[in-house]
């Protein structure tokens, strides 16, 4: 494969945009103030392509990437940290010419999205995060909860494995499409849309040096446990957030548990909502478009 796959034409505009020391692929679309969009794995903007547009039509500027080691952005071997990954969407804000942006962000989006609202919080104007706990309360959680989180997160662990990627990407992204159902709820998992959208994140990862980069930041999060960088990495995670922040999240998500993210709230100060969605898994923003749009504008419309 190659990033032509990813290239998708529609009612938007590719742009390669430099940012933090690297490329990225960004997708916009409207003219307004800016709603940056982040994929999470397997993922790559594809993810957004439907919601983006109706932000777009509400009057906002748009604004889907591919993260560092996705898609069509650039593929460095290092810089999958959570200091370098938070940097980047607050570098790309910077880039597209705005001093401040509504971050979305999904899975490993919601969770980079965590840490740049903690990092950079003048640069972040609101958070919507979807199937993702903030950092720490995950982190609490595969220690406290071995036969939930941690038994949930057993497909994640594998990540550690040297050289890992190769089997993530072998017989067509075989595992991948696995993981994707494992995670999503059994009605989607069986509709012809979540074989078209399995099969074009399939696709994505098996772009040279995709998987690779993908499972680097998930090493990092193993590496850094008991080393200096995670010891800092956990005291600025613990800054309270002061952007009203709402956080969504599938009731049958088997990747990040309900009862796992739930706990997220005592992380913000700010305007804080929690919503939990029926009948959705991992991916609601692909299970529930019209479900999460909805939340999503009504969000960006509600008064600070």
């Amino acid at each position: 494969m190659d990033e032509s796959v990813v290239l998708e034409e529609g009612p938007w505009t590719h742009r390669f945009v430099g940012a933090n020391g690297s490329r990225f692929h960004v997708v916009e679309a409207g003219a307004g103030p800016l709603v940056l969009f982040l994929h999470g794995f397997p993922e790559f903007w594809w993810a957004w392509h439907d919601i983006m547009t109706q932000v777009a039509d509400a009057g906002f500027r748009a604004a889907a990437i591919d993260l560092r080691g996705y898609g069509a952005s650039d593929k460095p071997p290092r810089g999958y940290d959570g200091y370098t990954m938070a940097a980047d969407v607050t570098g790309l804000i910077r880039a597209l010419g705005e001093r401040s942006a509504t971050i979305v962000g999904a899975g490993a989006g919601g969770m980079v999205g965590w840490a740049a609202a903690a990092f950079h919080p003048k640069m972040v104007n609101r958070l919507v995060v979807l199937g993702a706990a903030h950092p720490l309360r995950l982190r609490a959680a595969l220690f406290a909860d071995p036969r939930g989180q941690f038994s949930a997160s057993a497909a994640i662990l594998k990540f550690q494995v040297p050289r890992y990627e190769h089997v993530l990407t072998k017989d067509d992204a075989a595992l991948i499409g696995e993981l994707m159902e494992h995670w999503s709820s059994p009605e989607w998992a069986a509709t012809p849309e979540f074989a078209d959208y399995s099969y074009r994140c399939r696709q994505a990862m098996q772009i040279p040096q995709a998987s690779f980069c993908a499972l680097e930041a998930y090493r990092w999060v193993a590496r850094s446990a008991l080393r200096l960088q995670g010891y800092r990495f956990v005291k600025l995670m613990q800054q309270p957030l002061s952007m009203p922040t709402l956080q969504l999240h599938g009731a049958l998500d088997k990747a990040i548990l309900p009862r796992t993210a739930q706990g997220s709230g005592r992380y913000v100060t700010a305007p804080y909502e929690w919503r939990l969605i029926p009948g959705a898994g991992h991916f609601l923003h692909q299970e529930a478009p019209d479900v999460v749009t909805g939340e999503i504008l009504r969000w960006l419309k509600t008064p600070a």
